[in-house]
């Protein structure tokens, strides 16, 4: 559970794409020298049981795969240590010193929401307590993550799952962002509570539909990007490319990433176009 935690926000946040006109979450990679195709699919990571869907043709691709890549290496047993250590505040600061007169409206909304008080997490930095709410506006209590299966997927088929990032390289995104622009964020999330999960819903529905267009349209200018798109996309893109290059021209590979990170001329689909290979839409 924490794996998935730690990675939600970057996720909702790199929703912020460019649009593609084809609609679908599934693409296929080839040419460019490439003896075998490979396959990059867009995931939501967390969503509703009754949400959730997993088309036959992303099994096959998968289970063809020679390499299998998340974002990060999710089955590392080291890396829910790393996130811990990592998602610390240091040099005295506190949650509480963040949020200033504001705790105390923080503090009770999270005792009415997500069930536990603030001070539990006083030592994390505020990507902690964004994470947790951003899980409070799904609209039920059983939920699933295309990783988590992803993983178990790759366990059953004794595949070894990599990633195009590590740890310390997503953390670095929200480190690179003020802790004051992070709990001003929360703080807004909060005032605002019942229409962001209007538009979390609604994310999830054009998720669903694979509509990465109206997806772009709902939600280009949402102010939750705290002015990070050069660290939340256009910078980690450009470095998954030639991890992605050197994995294909190994092997066929599967990769599974945020939907987020696909579309947009710094999406992974435009820069593997750009180069040179030939990226096509898969329906499912």
């Amino acid at each position: 559970m924490m794996k998935t935690v730690f990675i939600v926000v970057i996720t909702v946040l790199s929703f912020n794409c460019f649009a593609q006109k084809e609609n679908s979450l599934l693409w296929e990679v080839s040419g460019n020298g490439l003896s075998k195709p490979s396959y990059l699919f867009g995931t939501i990571h967390m969503i509703c049981k009754d949400d959730y869907f997993m088309p036959q043709t992303v099994k096959q691709k998968f289970a063809a795969a020679a390499h299998v890549f998340l974002e990060m290496d999710m089955d590392n047993p080291e890396l829910q240590m790393k996130m811990m250590k990592l998602a610390t505040l240091q040099g005295g600061v506190t949650l509480k010193k963040l949020f200033g007169e504001n705790y105390a409206m923080v503090d009770s909304f999270f005792k009415e929401k997500v069930g536990m008080s603030l001070i539990l997490f006083n030592g994390f930095k505020p990507m902690m307590p964004m994470s947790m709410l951003y899980l409070k506006m799904l609209p039920c209590s059983t939920t699933e993550s295309y990783e988590n299966n992803f993983i178990a997927m790759a366990k059953e088929q004794k595949k070894d799952i990599k990633g195009l990032e590590t740890i310390e390289d997503q953390m670095q995104v929200f480190d690179n962002i003020p802790d004051s622009i992070e709990a001003a964020n929360i703080v807004k999330m909060i005032r605002e509570f019942d229409a962001q999960e209007k538009q979390f819903a609604e994310m999830v529905r054009v998720y669903k539909q694979q509509n990465v267009q109206a997806l772009f349209d709902q939600i280009h200018s949402s102010p939750d990007l705290m002015n990070a798109q050069e660290d939340l996309l256009t910078r980690r893109n450009n470095n998954w490319i030639p991890v992605m290059e050197k994995s294909m021209k190994e092997g066929s590979s599967f990769f599974a990433v945020g939907a987020g990170h696909l579309g947009g001329d710094i999406g992974l689909i435009a820069l593997l176009k750009k180069a040179g290979y030939k990226v096509k839409a898969v329906k499912m």
